[in-house]
């Protein structure tokens, strides 16, 4: 297991694959805009949320396995939890600020619609009530039921890493059981004032649980189907699928492709159930997962791109980015409710979005490196043991992966702490 951890230790692909999720969940969560259409979720039954649970599970148990193997269960756990907290701190200050914010837009403009549309009626008659439960994580506004979520899956990572370290087999079973039995008896966590979590953490933990697993025991499968003859048959029944769940998912937007789909077909499909995450919908996950992993290598040449640069580092700094994508969707759905509605005004507000997210995100990396900027060195050997190791940014509340440009030129870049539990220096 060490040595399937080092191998993945430093995966690029996290970086840019949180990235792209970050980026896609910032112009999903902005209503009526034309570029929300070139994010994941309108090509197929799978979105960025899924993405997100995914990575943040694989890149999760790529840390703290290598944490438990070296200093065991207890100082896992305790590091667990101490990261959980701070997860759970960004959530309240970004919680208490982003109602607040609503409430007094809604007061003083002319769009007061806007406190039904993200979910927080409450704040007005009940404003302790809706702050408590807010706290509880049952008050559910808007745009805030990922990092709701993600709360929730870290707060029992340390039982399933324990049972992936002992049995991983027998614990992703217990997962897809717990998944099959949550979506039979309709499990799921009730919100304020009214409803469920539009997450359900019983079924969303399966994507999570899987995440980890193929980053600690997968690669023994993984490495069985590839020495399979029939590889290519498995792609291209990957990429069959991944078509059919194009086509059903643009023919529950455009009625002339639907009405030449069976219906009884197209009612077991649509609409997508994305609160208790569907099986085909984890399937469609799996097989874009699938030809990702053939099309993109963990050596690949893209990584040095500077085009790429942008992206990969708000998939570091993902949590900030994150905080910041938040406010920007609120601020560009305003801008769009209250200002000129047209194509140009959509396409400048995602620009000036993932422009903001951007710089946040080469702030706050910045911001890290000259907290922890090391002393001179007396020789070269020495400055090389000065870098930032993995453990040395985790013991010291590091807000993300080690910065690419404080690497040396021998060594590939590393991320190299876990995603879920970062957070922004408040």
């Amino acid at each position: 297991m060490k040595a399937e951890i080092a191998a993945r230790d430093g995966d690029l692909r996290l970086c840019l694959l949180l990235g792209i999720a970050a980026w896609f969940l910032f112009l999903d969560h902005v209503p009526h805009n034309a570029v929300g259409l070139l994010t994941l979720r309108n090509f197929g039954f799978s979105g960025a949320t899924d993405l997100f649970v995914f990575v943040g599970g694989y890149t999760a148990a790529i840390l703290y396995g290598k944490m438990m193997l070296e200093r065991g269960l207890i100082v896992t756990a305790t590091r667990i939890f101490k990261r959980l907290w701070q997860l759970y701190a960004a959530y309240v200050v970004l919680f208490v600020i982003y109602i607040d914010l609503i409430g007094y837009v809604a007061r003083k403009s002319a769009a007061p619609e806007i406190i039904n549309e993200f979910n927080v009626t409450g704040i007005v008659d009940h404003t302790i009530r809706t702050l408590i439960y807010g706290l509880l994580l049952q008050a559910k506004p808007l745009n805030l039921d990922v990092l709701q979520l993600f709360i929730v899956l870290m707060a029992f990572f340390p039982f399933v890493l324990f049972g992936m370290m002992r049995g991983p087999n027998l614990t992703l079973a217990g997962a897809i059981g717990l998944y099959v039995v949550a979506r039979h008896l309709d499990w799921n966590l009730s919100a304020y004032p009214d409803g469920r979590w539009y997450f359900n953490p019983f079924c969303w933990q399966l994507l999570f649980v899987l995440g980890a697993w193929l980053a600690l025991s997968g690669a023994r499968t993984m490495r069985a189907i590839q020495a399979l003859q029939n590889l290519s048959i498995l792609r291209v029944a990957a990429l069959l699928y991944l078509l059919f769940a194009l086509t059903v998912t643009l023919a529950g937007k455009f009625p002339q492709l639907a009405a030449l789909i069976p219906e009884p077909l197209l009612d077991t499909f649509l609409p997508n159930d994305k609160e208790n995450i569907a099986p085909y919908r984890v399937l469609h996950f799996l097989a874009l997962a699938f030809l990702v992993s053939h099309l993109v290598p963990q050596d690949w040449r893209g990584f040095q791109w500077p085009a790429l640069q942008p992206l990969m580092k708000c998939g570091e700094e993902w949590l900030p980015v994150f905080c910041a994508g938040v406010f920007l969707s609120f601020a560009g759905h305003l801008v769009l409710i209250t200002g000129p509605d047209s194509l140009a005004m959509q396409v400048l507000v995602s620009i000036a979005g993932i422009a903001s997210m951007t710089s946040v995100a080469y702030y706050v990396s910045w911001s890290r490196r000259q907290d922890q900027k090391p002393t001179p060195a007396r020789n070269p050997d020495e400055a090389a043991t000065l870098v930032p190791t993995a453990h040395t940014q985790y013991e010291h509340g590091s807000t993300g992966w080690p910065d690419r440009s404080s690497q040396t030129s021998s060594r590939q870049p590393s991320c190299s702490t876990d995603l879920p539990a970062t957070m922004p220096r408040i």
